[in-house]
């Protein structure tokens, strides 16, 4: 269905935003920091399957509304800010878990990771950005043409998030675990990096 030569083309630049520092590697990181690798990586997968949602909305049209609607537009971004801003509040009150075998159940870290990426709505105006640069209404069905390439920017983000950022997190966490001196730096580390993405959403703009 598609081209091998758009395939060529994608790959690279979806590879090269992956590799791109930005809120989903920060939230990854976050996690593995306060909660393991294992953590890290489920919530990789969270924020890969929040952006299929994204990129389902895009290929329905659906997206394009959402942008255009300064109300929508607003209340995604505040349900986001709220909830990083709830994130942070619980590393900062609660530390870290630095407990040898106590890592985070990969299921609740999943659901924080789709709720993060679904409340961004920069994902959206991304996914109308740079997508359809790639679209040929002719070469099939543009909406699976759109999941693929979704599928693509997911399994990149996985690969870059959960297993080098979020292993990297989870040694790190590792390494320093066992005091609780550390429970409460770690915790104020991975609450400042969830305040900060609340920060960052709080003053989109949209362009």
């Amino acid at each position: 269905m598609i081209a091998a030569t758009t395939l060529l083309a994608f790959v690279p630049a979806a590879l090269a935003l992956n590799l791109t520092p930005g809120a989903d590697m920060m939230f990854c990181l976050g996690q593995g920091l306060r909660a393991g690798s294992r953590a890290a990586l489920a919530a990789s997968l969270g924020v890969a399957f929040g952006g299929m949602v994204h990129v389902t909305l895009a290929g329905l049209g659906v997206a394009a509304a959402i942008a255009a609607a300064p109300q929508m537009f607003d209340v995604i971004r505040w349900a986001g800010v709220a909830y990083l801003l709830w994130l942070a509040w619980g590393a900062f009150r609660h530390g870290a878990d630095v407990q040898e075998g106590a890592e985070e159940a990969p299921g609740r870290a999943f659901r924080s990771g789709f709720l993060v990426n679904l409340t961004n709505p920069k994902v959206i105006l991304f996914v109308l950005a740079f997508v359809p640069q790639f679209v040929d209404p002719g070469a099939g069905p543009v909406l699976l043409q759109f999941l693929m390439f979704g599928a693509i920017i997911g399994a990149g983000g996985v690969a870059v998030n959960g297993l080098l950022v979020g292993q990297f997190a989870g040694r790190a966490r590792r390494l320093l675990f066992a005091s609780p001196a550390v429970s409460r730096w770690l915790g104020r580390v991975t609450g400042t990096i969830f305040a900060s993405l609340a920060l960052r959403l709080a003053l989109l703009e949209r362009t």
